[in-house]
């Protein structure tokens, strides 16, 4: 940085530049003569430089449960239900659920989340839902239940209610913490650690791999709370094949492709539909309601539709016929297969309770086969993930009030340390939307909301477009009205032509679901949720049209 400053010779403070001339036409060539001017530059580049020790305690993650001081006044009791997919683990902790006074079920995904909460209210078991972009009560927000079901990114560690109708703050009787090994995954690892950590509960039951135990007991170690192992097995069996697949001409009722592409999904497709079989599809993209029909139309006996091509959204939440998973790569975004995903994935072959009671995994490629029962076989977990907390990146702009929010974020990185047993979950989409917003005048708080927003806007013009529009109008206090909001996003929706109208209102449905997570924490910006809740189930019946014509999609 100094050294480019150097080079532009028109723009460089008087006294620097004698001092380079001088070097310059000197003998000995005494460039420490400069740097009394590189530490100014430094220091001017480099804020922090000059608080580096308080910013070093700011963000000392090394106690993270530390964090949590409601649930550090309860003696909580731990569960940790151990076993496969299929198994029951799950159901077991939700018969206990039942049993609670109160409770809060912390699933995965929205999915899940909308299955505990439909499934125990149509059983008359009372239920309220929170998810990041919607709330819905058994009865009505006057009247809350007891029991909860979220996604584990809305668990809120100080709401410790025993009773959620009174004033008075007791814990949770029952917590469940779903798919405990999350706690490992790179970008929302943090919400599982901060949910084992957190959870005012009296007891905490944790459902997941066996893998997890040993990083569980040491991560309540510090606490003194011991951990409670109940073991299970899957409840039908499960192989592994001796080899691949190999040509698609093998391919056989109720067989699933797993891909980690949409471009592969796509060609997969095609390359079947040349073959006289029609798939169904499921990738992340889709929304939900798309992702049950084509799920419903893979289920049914009746329908022609009786492959399924998919992406690893297959491993939570669906409940499918599936025979055989076959893997056409073993690697995901240029690195191997986690282990986690892996025997998530493999585990909807064959579940007890659907038509094949018994399922095999196998890879397309034979050479895969081996790598595969490699990465099926990999160690424990080692460490898990977490992130700071706004209260801390707050702190920490107090030292730094000229830097930029994507500043703030890479200094707190590089400057933060953890124990052996964490790491910093990735930052890079928070950073990704940081950018986008940066000259837009934002109270820090504000602009950390938004930088949290579920949104991808890499590589994506239109989403980011529309994002920085919705960024910009907030910093104007002016509303968000359906009105505004649907000029910018060009509705009305059309129906899918191409594939690559199916790609716009899949970009389409994503932006229609951030003005609803937005809705829900700038209530007063954004008035027209309903409104917009209505426009995202138009889209979503539009993408669900156009799903089921891939074919000729495909073949334009």
């Amino acid at each position: 940085s100094f050294r480019s400053m150097c080079l532009k010779f028109e723009e460089l403070e008087p006294q620097l530049l004698v001092t380079l001339k001088d070097i310059i036409s000197s003998k000995n060539n005494d460039v420490e003569r400069l740097f009394p001017f590189f530490l100014e530059h430094a220091k001017r580049v480099f804020p922090h430089l000059e608080s580096m020790d308080d910013l070093r305690n700011i963000s000392d993650l090394t106690q993270p449960h530390n964090w949590y001081p409601e649930a550090r006044t309860i003696k909580r009791k731990i569960i940790f239900h151990a076993g496969p997919t299929n198994s029951g683990k799950t159901h077991t902790a939700l018969e206990r659920f039942r049993e609670s006074k109160s409770g809060i079920y912390c699933g995965p995904l929205k999915l899940l989340a909308a299955e505990a909460y439909t499934k125990l209210n149509e059983e008359g078991f009372k239920v309220d839902m929170v998810t990041g972009e919607e709330r819905r009560f058994a009865v009505d927000n006057l009247h809350p239940s007891d029991h909860i079901s979220c996604t584990v990114e809305m668990l809120s560690t100080a709401m410790q209610v025993e009773s959620l109708t009174n004033s008075t703050f007791f814990s949770f009787q029952v917590a469940i913490i779903d798919e405990i090994q999350m706690l490992r995954d790179e970008q929302r690892g943090w919400a599982w650690t901060r949910a084992l950590l957190g959870v005012a509960a009296d007891e905490v039951h944790l459902c997941g791999e066996k893998a997890a135990i040993p990083i569980v007991e040491k991560l309540l170690e510090p606490i003194g709370e011991k951990v409670e192992v109940v073991n299970y097995e899957r409840k039908s069996p499960l192989e592994v094949a001796e080899c691949g697949l190999g040509s698609l001409t093998e391919v056989q009722p109720a067989d699933c492709f797993v891909c980690f592409s949409k471009k592969t999904i796509f060609e997969t497709a095609k390359k079947l539909e040349m073959m006289g079989i029609k798939p169904a599809v499921i990738y992340g993209d889709l929304p939900p309601g798309t992702k049950l029909a084509q799920a419903d139309k893979f289920n049914d006996p009746n329908d022609p539709c009786n492959v399924l091509v998919a992406t690893d959204a297959i491993g939570m939440g669906l409940n499918l016929n599936i025979r055989r998973i076959i893997f056409p790569s073993v690697t995901r975004q240029h690195k191997l297969l986690p282990t986690y995903a892996a025997l998530q994935i493999a585990g909807r072959a064959g579940r007890y309770g659907t038509t094949h009671e018994g399922g095999v995994v196998t890879t397309q490629r034979h050479a895969d086969i081996s790598l595969f029962k490699q990465i099926l076989d990999k160690p424990p977990i080692e460490a898990v993930g977490i992130a700071p907390t706004f209260d801390q990146i707050e702190t920490f702009s107090f030292h730094l009030p000229t830097a930029s929010f994507v500043h703030l974020l890479d200094i707190f990185v590089s400057v933060c340390s953890v124990s052996d047993h964490f790491f910093i979950c990735t930052v890079e989409q928070m950073k990704t939307l940081a950018t986008a917003i940066d000259n837009i005048e934002l109270a820090l708080k504000i602009r950390y909301t938004l930088c949290t927003c579920p949104i991808n806007i890499s590589n994506n013009k239109y989403a980011e477009t529309a994002f920085v529009k919705m960024a910009k109008r907030i910093s104007s206090g002016h509303p968000l009205t359906a009105g505004w909001f649907f000029d910018i996003i060009g509705w009305p929706a059309q129906p899918v032509q191409k594939l690559e109208d199916l790609v716009h209102l899949e970009d389409l449905y994503e932006v229609l679901d951030s003005y609803l997570w937005l809705s829900l924490r700038f209530q007063s910006n954004l008035p027209d949720r309903e409104i917009v809740m209505e426009a995202r189930q138009q889209v979503d019946n539009l993408i669900n049209e156009g799903v089921e014509n891939m074919s000729k999609l495909l073949a334009g």
